[in-house]
């Protein structure tokens, strides 16, 4: 991967972290948490899943290189309260952005691995840590059920994200090309599968 590569991570981890940490604000609004409490909650999405990410890579934690992302969960957290009246009526809309941080850190996260140099059934899984496990740490702080552990489709949509990242980097498409294409099957899955109630199957204790 070269500088341009880098560019592209850069932004697609920015995105997703105002994306996220929009959803963890919510939630924690939802359970009236004052202003300090909803930033803890979304910064906990935005920088919990790339923090692991690093750690298990041994480099410093990306939020810790650049103070932008911290930034951008006060935006986020300022963009939540200016529009606190509208929260209700935005439901989908909060939806949608946990959706798209999904997508974007998934791919953030297979970019990293990839970049220092791991093979890419190892980079699927730290996309999908990086997706998913900031959503775990907010549950865990709000004291809900983990997404994960949900019956909606969830962190296999960012399984599914992740390998078709590797399909289309196999088969020689263009960086672009693949994130948009990477991106896109991620959020369709996730839609689709709360659209129409689409689940695994559930382990039964018989």
């Amino acid at each position: 991967m070269g500088e341009y590569d880098n560019i592209v991570m850069q932004v697609i981890e920015f995105l997703g972290t105002f994306a996220f940490a929009i959803s963890g604000i919510r939630h924690a609004a939802a359970k009236h948490f004052d202003w300090f409490g909803g930033y803890v909650c979304g910064i906990a999405v935005a920088i919990g899943g790339g923090t692991i990410r690093d750690v298990m890579l041994g480099t410093t934690p990306f939020w810790m290189t650049n103070p932008i992302y911290i930034i951008c969960t006060a935006m986020a957290l300022l963009f939540v309260i200016v529009f606190a009246k509208h929260m209700e009526g935005l439901r989908n809309t909060w939806f949608v952005f946990d959706t798209l941080g999904l997508a974007l850190f998934t791919i953030a996260g297979i970019q990293k691995s990839l970049l220092f140099g791991q093979p890419y059934w190892v980079a699927i899984i730290m996309g999908c840590i990086t997706g998913s496990a900031g959503g775990v740490i907010r549950d865990v702080l709000l004291n809900n059920e983990p997404v994960i552990f949900q019956r909606e489709i969830y962190a296999m949509a960012a399984v599914a994200g992740g390998i078709s990242y590797w399909l289309l980097d196999y088969l020689g498409v263009t960086i672009e090309m693949t994130v948009v294409v990477s991106f896109l099957i991620t959020c369709l899955i996730r839609f689709l599968a709360v659209r129409y109630h689409l689940s695994l199957p559930t382990l039964k204790n018989e």
